[in-house]
């Protein structure tokens, strides 16, 4: 093992689940598994004598569970990543999300059988894409709108890691005038529940329009997550369906392995749901729900991208700028990964790149001023 490595624990009460992840890890390079344990409570005493970046958490477990040992483990070391792993069940999606505002980082649906683990090349494939994006985050240091490192919250990291971008921020400037946008559109992926839990809290449902969400998770997944933006923020909020109409003052989450897009049916503007093939390796996928709003609302949409890993909703982004609409982006020191985000911002399609209790702000004060 080698000071570049990202180290991790595995926590579950099934020897041989943790047995087949830890072959799975050990085979690629960059990535190291340094602990493995049955239940929350040996991960805890275990995290205060051994070195951890990235802990994969199961939900049910003898002695202590997953969600009880979150706040505990983040106590021992507060800048440690968790990845919680779930079957896709309600129950378990459900207390994913609870994990998620307790503090885990992500999740990763886990499947139901030991020959899916071990022959499952997209388990493996985004496990291991988390592992390590999200391991190096402590080493990275953050770039600011003006293109300078911000300040680093963590304590000095042992190893740097190289950018995400190697490209500075480049912003768009804000058009003289231009139509009131008749549509938010949403992305995000790795820590995205929290941050639209916290963007509707400040984004009200009096800006009278339809607000559509792509989060990249799986079925099961989305409802959940439609219940508690609507619990957490008091929107009324839907998991969409095929053939639904948009309602100002709703907000419409794209469901687990379908893409969304909009289309005009008359005078109505109706939800369309579909399984063409994943688009950046995801489905449902940012893109195309923002080259489809941009189609039929031109340049009265407005978009915003959130934390994420890699550039999902960049290509749309374009999209939405080349049609005279407008974007904005989270910054890197507020978002747990600065990919998709990143993306938009370095390509300079971005009007605006504001931490995260900033965004819901700008987007009500550029709404009552009437112009995009």
């Amino acid at each position: 093992m080698t000071n570049d490595d990202v180290r991790v624990m595995l926590v579950d009460d099934s020897a041989v689940i943790r047995g087949l992840i830890a072959r799975m890890i050990e085979g690629e390079p960059g990535v190291r598994v340094v602990a493995s344990v049955g239940n929350g409570q040996m991960a805890i005493d275990r995290l205060k004598s051994e070195v951890v970046d990235v802990i994969i958490l199961d939900i049910e477990m003898p002695v202590m569970d997953g969600l009880t040992a979150i706040p505990l483990l983040l106590k021992v070391k507060p800048d440690v990543k968790i990845i919680m792993a779930s079957t896709l069940t309600e129950k378990n999606a459900d207390i994913s999300l609870r994990a998620l505002q307790a503090g885990a980082t992500d999740y990763v649906p886990k499947p139901t059988s030991t020959r899916e683990i071990s022959g499952g090349d997209d388990f493996k494939r985004d496990l291991l894409e988390k592992i390590r994006q999200l391991g190096l985050i402590g080493r990275r240091p953050a770039v600011t709108a003006d293109g300078a490192a911000a300040q680093s919250r963590r304590p000095a990291p042992e190893r740097v890691a190289k950018p995400l971008y190697d490209k500075p921020i480049q912003l768009r400037s804000k058009p003289a005038s231009g139509p009131r946008p008749r549509i938010l559109a949403v992305g995000s992926s790795t820590g995205g529940p929290q941050a639209l839990f916290q963007l509707f809290k400040d984004v009200r449902p009096d800006i009278n329009m339809p607000v559509v969400v792509t989060q990249h998770m799986p079925a099961t997944f989305t409802t959940i997550l439609a219940g508690h933006i609507s619990k957490s923020s008091g929107w009324p909020c839907a998991e969409a369906a095929d053939g639904m109409v948009l309602r100002p003052g709703q907000i419409y989450v794209a469901p687990g392995n379908y893409h969304m897009t909009i289309e005009r049916s008359g005078t109505d503007m109706v939800i369309r749901t579909n399984q063409d093939p994943p688009e950046n390796f995801c489905r449902p996928a940012v893109d195309p729900m923002l080259r489809s709003v941009a189609a039929v609302y031109g340049n009265a949409v407005l978009a915003v991208i959130l934390t994420g890993m890699g550039h999902d909703g960049r290509e749309g982004g374009r999209t939405v700028v080349d049609a005279g609409g407008t974007v904005i982006a989270q910054d890197e020191a507020t978002s747990v990964v600065w990919g998709m985000p990143g993306a938009v911002a370095t390509a300079g399609l971005c009007e605006a790149v504001l931490p995260l209790n900033d965004l819901g702000p700008h987007i009500m004060n550029r709404l009552r001023a009437g112009a995009a």
